[in-house]
């Protein structure tokens, strides 16, 4: 007989965590008296990959005072010559942008809010400005102003 069969055998459970997840456990710890902190996280078990601001909810109510910038028509009406220019519809001109073809829809309709990101995108493949004073103007190539 090996030592490994004259042995006692043990089995133990490991030791409960002291995590506090559910309601009931965490009402149960104040009522011992254990010192509980309770917190929520922002954005906590979500995928966001936009950050939403805390005024979002102000603006979105729009009233008089609070409401959303819109694109112009005249910069939507240079979206679409421009895109109808290079030959492009508005799904190749989305994709081309990394953008949903939504976004390219709202811009030539005055719906969009602004963005300079996706403008900058948009000034770069249609090859024009679409911001400041010089709108419709070609864009210089680099190194030449």
């Amino acid at each position: 007989m090996s030592d490994w069969d004259s042995a006692p055998t043990v089995l133990r459970k490991k030791a409960p965590k002291s995590n506090l997840k559910t309601e009931s456990a965490v009402n149960n710890a104040r009522r011992q008296g254990v010192a509980v902190d309770t917190q929520q996280k922002y954005g906590a078990g979500t995928n966001k990959q936009h950050v939403t601001t805390k005024n979002t909810a102000k603006l979105d109510r729009e009233t008089e005072e609070l409401r959303h910038d819109k694109i112009p028509l005249d910069v939507g009406k240079l979206i679409q010559q421009g895109r109808q220019g290079k030959g492009l519809s508005q799904k190749d001109l989305a994709t081309k942008i990394c953008e949903k073809q939504q976004v390219v829809t709202d811009y030539e309709a005055g719906r969009g809010i602004p963005n300079n990101l996706i403008l900058g995108k948009m000034e770069r493949v249609l090859g024009m400005k679409l911001r400041g004073k010089e709108r419709g103007q070609p864009i210089a190539p680099p190194g030449k102003k």
